[in-house]
């Protein structure tokens, strides 16, 4: 587990088609040629097309993503690169507009471009931020299926080959929204106190594990002091006994 992202070259959220093209090999190449970088994190790889930040992101939701993604990984193993893949779901921060457009939410103009919105899922129905779309609650029936996607998506992270996998856990996306206080407000065995809001991050790293290589690494990168704002603990208790809290149990579900 890693509060903060390791020592790689990253391009993070620069959407991609769904499947990745040569585009993002050509950005990778100017980085290992100008910094020897050890591992490089394709970040952004989307377990489910309602997780997407936008229409343009990178997936890993269909097998046939594979082929593309393997493309990649082969091609950072030849520079002497090993290779990293973040898999992700937005979830209340899904259905916005691509980052050369300003990432805003998508609205009756995008319609009108054949880009409709999409009401996006977090683990309860309140908006993340002013003017953004208002999300759904995930039902039991869809947790149980994310799990299975996570999963579904690792074992295809494994067939292209990465080195590292990482479940992203922070920044106010999905798995962070179950693991706040402030965004969790379920009343169900996935919200309530931290072993509820930690079960599904939990689920998804035991079921990851039994498709994810033992011999590979898997990282969950959170931000514990955002898990507990305006908890009475304060920012900093608070963020000691989250962490603690999941140093203490995701080990026990296979993390390495």
């Amino acid at each position: 587990m890693s509060d903060f992202p390791t020592v790689s070259s990253s391009p993070r959220c620069k959407s991609m088609l769904p499947a990745p093209t040569a585009w993002p090999t050509i950005g990778i190449s100017n980085n290992l040629a100008k910094y020897a970088v050890g591992t490089v994190m394709a970040e952004a790889l989307i377990v489910d097309p309602i997780g997407r930040n936008t229409y343009a992101d990178c997936g890993i939701w269909s097998d046939a993503h594979v082929p593309a993604l393997k493309r990649i990984v082969d091609f950072l193993h030849r520079q002497g690169s090993l290779a990293a893949a973040q898999l992700h779901h937005c979830g209340p921060k899904a259905s916005r507009r691509r980052p050369w457009q300003g990432l805003g939410r998508l609205d009756a103009e995008d319609t009108a471009k054949g880009k409709p919105p999409w009401q996006p899922v977090s683990a309860s129905a309140e908006a993340s931020l002013v003017g953004w779309l208002q999300p759904r609650s995930l039902t039991i029936e869809e947790i149980r299926k994310l799990v299975e996607d996570y999963r579904q998506s690792s074992r295809r992270a494994a067939e292209a080959d990465f080195n590292v996998l990482e479940i992203h856990g922070a920044h106010d996306y999905l798995l962070h929204t179950f693991l706040s206080p402030i965004a969790n407000r379920r009343r169900d065995a996935y919200g309530g106190d931290i072993n509820g809001r930690m079960r599904l991050a939990l689920e998804i790293v035991e079921r990851v594990r039994t498709a994810w290589p033992l011999g590979k690494p898997l990282f969950f990168p959170h931000l514990g002091g955002r898990l507990a704002r305006g908890s009475r603990c304060g920012p900093t208790a608070g963020r000691s006994r989250t962490a603690a809290c999941l140093r203490a149990s995701l080990p026990l579900a296979g993390l390495i």
